[in-house]
């Protein structure tokens, strides 16, 4: 199979490369020749040739021919005053100006009474009422036989300090020169459709823009080595991934019996997405190699019930079952929930936060350890050595986004490689999907269980605050409840307690013995009595940050104000405004923003107000915020694409970077099935792809599996 083994050859074997300067080269180019190949131009500069000197040329990069007349040198040495020479081209006056020039050197390249070849950007004034014509520092100044190389368009490529264009150009062009036909490894029919070029012509053509269109990303040559990043990214995270990653568990059929009971006691049936997710729980439990996969689904989808169905098979099993939470205010709102539909069924269930102590937490932990417990639910106090689980069989991690891989991986190590089901509130869009899980197991909850209430959504300047006052007068004469949701100013926990405790006292003075709040600085304890006292209607109105943005339900809050809505992400906007709509009355989030709102604020929340629906909601955040912000500091890495940039603004490039990963993907996928060891003729040349984007370990790992 041809090689081009020189394209990943250390960038210094370029003859081009000045190796005092090698440091500045790897920063701006990278390590290999094809690395330096990938540095696209961001411009381009069109030089013509001068004929005549004339008022459109003005501002232009020209080259011409001119004779040298003489040299005027600044007197003193330091003097504001410029070198000149002066230069006759055209029966005019031409003045090259240079600042802090040598004398020698402007002397030697430009000997007076000889042409020469002059090129840079021509400036024109008539200040004393006669033509003036200079060029300022010109780009270059040689000899009249090289013209030709000094006409046409040149491309311009981002610099690093101490590296000029002249130099990256002379690299890349000799680069290029080391390119041949590549055997292809895009299928013909995608080829075709799409019109691109050859991979080895694709690159040969960015570093030759004619016109700024051929700089622009749906340019056919930037478009080709965009969907090659891609595939080469997709094929990287499948072999990796999907066929390595999943390692022996136990397989865990079940028998149906507390299943069976569980589903008579409901007083609902599941929805179609519920059944579906369920059953494909129930085939990974089955088979005796790990479950890795993401239960996703909106607010109120389900997701918790649908976990609970999966424990019980695991437990109709003979194992246990670990349910891992962010937050103590979650975790006991799983174990409320779970404890009531469990209990009932024979299954014993237990919760392990920091709260638990003494001997109280000595029973649990023994009591577990015996095999006495069936499920434990808890927050980080789970995965702690002390914490013995004799047959683990299944860890469910809730809001997966909130803890590292270590905690995972930690939890995962409680038994023997237990299956693991991943849960999330927050939708992911397919895009961050598929570009950083790959082909990763994922079941996804669109419908929302029967009775659950459509919220209506309003926005509103906080200045009107005395009628959003009134109209919260009403509804508690009424017996509602509210949640009033004030903003993190910082990221601190003064100012979480400072602006809640603000709000607070404001809202007691109106409405006193009705108010109750929870914020960062309250203990554990302090924040549950908070929260019993909103439930059990002793307050109407709870005052709170983010704290309550997961697990709290309280079927009988019905108005969800949210203070300075603009400094919310698009998906905590939408998970808190999930806390109201869960019973049987009207619900209503009033959404409170200070002026002046951004431009993406009020993209924000004209999308809260427009759509209540979080899968099209996480798409308009990934638009607005792009997908390394989403992902966050964790993450973030996972989507560093040189060609296709899916953190872009613009919908139409969004729009092609999308079409062309699910075209990748589906790809990818037959690849692997028809090919899994990439020995084909193809399979050969998808191997030169993983080189190319560095990405050749993944084929490694896949042989050592």
């Amino acid at each position: 199979m041809h090689d081009n083994l020189v394209l990943f050859k250390d960038i210094s074997y370029l003859r081009t490369i000045d190796h005092k300067r090698r440091p500045l080269y790897l920063k701006l180019l990278g390590e290999r020749v094809i690395d330096a190949l990938w540095h696209l131009p961001s411009n381009i500069l069109v030089r013509e040739k001068a004929d005549q000197l004339h008022q459109n040329l003005t501002n232009k990069i020209v080259t011409l021919i001119a004779k040298v007349v003489y040299h005027d040198a600044p007197k003193m040495r330091g003097s504001r005053r410029p070198y000149r020479i002066v230069c006759e081209y055209d029966n005019l006056e031409l003045e090259l100006l240079f600042f802090q020039s040598r004398e020698a050197y402007l002397r030697r390249i430009a000997p007076e009474g000889k042409e020469i070849l002059i090129s840079g950007k021509l400036e024109h004034d008539n200040k004393y009422g006669a033509d003036q014509w200079r060029i300022t520092h010109p780009d270059h100044i040689g000899y009249p036989s090289n013209l030709s190389r000094w006409i046409g368009i040149e491309p311009v490529y981002p610099l690093t300090a101490g590296i000029t264009q002249g130099m990256v150009r002379s690299i890349i062009q000799e680069g290029l020169q080391t390119l041949s036909p590549i055997p292809e490894w895009i299928n013909n029919e995608l080829i075709t459709s799409k019109n691109w070029p050859a991979f080895h012509n694709a690159i040969q053509q960015v570093h030759s823009p004619k016109t700024s269109l051929d700089l622009d990303s749906t340019n056919i040559s930037r478009q080709r080595l965009a969907y090659d990043e891609i595939l080469a990214h997709q094929l990287s995270l499948y072999l990796t991934q999907k066929e390595n990653l999943k390692l022996p568990s136990p397989a865990l059929a079940g028998n149906e019996i507390l299943k069976e009971k569980l589903l008579k006691n409901l007083p609902f049936s599941l929805t179609k997405s519920q059944n579906q997710a369920l059953q494909e729980i129930y085939e990974d439990l089955n088979r005796p190699q790990q479950m890795l996969r993401l239960l996703q689904g909106d607010v109120g989808s389900g997701k918790t019930l649908v976990a609970i169905m999966a424990a019980l098979q695991v437990i109709e099993s003979g194992y246990q079952v670990a349910v891992l939470a962010p937050t103590d205010i979650l975790s006991r709102q799983h174990y409320l929930t779970m404890q009531k539909w469990l209990e009932p069924i024979g299954i014993k269930i237990a919760i392990l936060t920091g709260r638990e102590k003494g001997k109280l937490r000595e029973q649990i932990l023994k009591d577990l350890s015996s095999g006495n417990i069936d499920l434990l639910v808890g927050t980080h106090a789970i995965i702690q050595d002390t914490v013995n689980f004799p047959k683990l069989g299944l860890a469910i991690v809730d809001e997966q986004h909130r803890f590292g891989v270590e905690q995972r991986v930690a939890l995962s190590c409680k038994g023997y490689n237990p299956h693991i089901l991943s849960m999330t509130a927050t939708p992911i869009p397919r895009t961050l999907m598929l570009a950083n899980y790959g082909d990763m197991d994922v079941s996804t909850l669109r419908e929302k269980p029967p009775g659950r209430q459509p919220i209506v959504t309003s926005v509103m300047s906080i200045e009107r605050l005395d009628e959003v006052v009134e109209a919260l007068n009403r509804a508690l004469s009424t017996g509602q409840k509210i949640y009033w949701v004030c903003p993190l100013i910082e990221e601190s926990e003064t100012s979480d307690f400072a602006a809640v405790m603000e709000r607070y006292e404001h809202l007691l003075k109106l409405f006193p013995g009705k108010v109750a709040f929870v914020h960062g600085k309250l203990k554990s304890l302090e924040k549950e009595q908070a929260m019993n006292s909103f439930i059990n209607g002793d307050t109407q109105i709870l005052i709170a940050t983010t704290v309550i943005e997961v697990g709290v339900d309280v079927p009988a809050a019905t108005i969800m104000v949210i203070e300075h809505a603009e400094r919310f992400g698009l998906a905590q906007l939408h998970q808190l405004r999930g806390r109201v709509g869960r019973g049987t009355g009207h619900s209503t989030c009033l959404l409170l923003y200070g002026n002046p709102l951004t431009w993406v604020a009020r993209k924000r929340l004209e999308t809260m107000k427009a759509t209540d629906d979080g899968f099209l909601i996480a798409k308009a955040d990934l638009r607005l915020r792009g997908a390394g912000e989403i992902l966050g500091t964790r993450q973030s890495g996972a989507l560093k694409f040189r060609f296709a940039d899916f953190n872009s603004k613009e919908e139409s490039l969004l729009d092609l970077y999308e079409e062309l990963l699910e075209i990748a993907n589906a790809d990818v996928r037959q690849i692997c099935r028809q090919d899994p060891n990439l020995e084909s003729e193809r399979g050969q040349a998808l191997r030169l792809l993983l080189r190319l984007f560095k990405h050749e370990e993944a084929f490694k790992y896949k042989r050592a599996g």
